[in-house]
């Protein structure tokens, strides 16, 4: 199929990239903005997802390398989390291809407000990190399961992978925000990467916008991770619960279109 973008056409997609970039540097969700800018100016679906990859990829290369320079990231946890990701998407792609996601949209609109009352009224998760009280195997055992889960859940429907797996690491592993994204972003690259070599192969991804989109989510990315370095948990909070309502609405479309 034929694309062709104007001037405004790209003047309209990519400040989005870039938001989307900062967004998911600091709680994850940014494809909740970017997919929409793509096809907002006619880009089919499936060159959208894998030029959305493209760019998303690039800004999460450069967010998870400095929140390792930072100590962010528990390497060992995050490696088999990503590992198990792996696993867990290519299951859940393949039972996609079975069932209708209807049932997960409507599970969606119990559970994200339920989280998001959690988030508000839970003072001290995320905010103080406990997770070296726990031994390394329950450490291992839980973040493979979450990277299990959470890769199951991103193959299945995909929106707000991230924003699910910062919870997991927060609420059960006990890591603090800045610790949670550092190990996510470590999975989400890992995840990224590998759909981005299929859509590649494929021939879904549509250069002349995400060459310079990329450099945009590369830049959100920067300062995304760079304000959570300065700043830290208050501020993944806020967008964690920016992120939660950004993906309501999205399931909210779709079970209503």
């Amino acid at each position: 199929m034929l694309i062709n973008l104007s001037v405004w056409d790209y003047a309209i997609v990519l400040p989005f990239i870039f938001m989307a970039g900062f967004i998911d540097a600091i709680a994850g969700g940014g494809g909740l903005i970017s997919l929409p800018a793509y096809w907002s100016v006619g880009i089919p679906p499936h060159i959208a997802l894998g030029t959305n990859k493209f760019s998303s990829c690039s800004g999460t290369i450069f967010s998870t390398a400095r929140y390792f320079k930072a100590g962010m990231i528990d390497v060992p946890v995050a490696l088999i989390s990503a590992a198990m990701a792996l696993l867990g998407s290519w299951l859940g792609a393949s039972t996609a291809l079975l069932l209708s996601a209807k049932f997960l949209n409507y599970l969606l609109i119990i559970l994200i407000p339920s989280i998001t009352i959690i988030t508000l009224l839970s003072k001290k998760m995320g905010f103080s990190d406990k997770a070296h009280l726990l031994k390394l195997g329950y450490r291992l055992s839980l973040g493979a399961l979450a990277g299990l889960v959470v890769g199951f859940y991103d193959g299945f429907f995909g929106p707000g992978t991230g924003t699910f797996l910062i919870l997991i690491y927060s609420a059960l592993l006990h890591y603090q925000f800045t610790r949670a994204n550092g190990n996510t972003k470590v999975v989400n690259l890992a995840s990224n990467v590998a759909a981005l070599l299929t859509f590649a192969v494929a021939g879904k991804i549509y250069y002349p916008i995400a060459i310079p989109a990329a450099l945009c989510g590369i830049a959100g990315n920067l300062i995304g991770s760079k304000m959570v370095i300065l700043r830290g948990n208050k501020l993944i909070k806020q967008v964690f619960i920016l992120a939660l309502i950004l993906l309501l609405g999205r399931v909210l479309y779709n079970v209503f279109n």
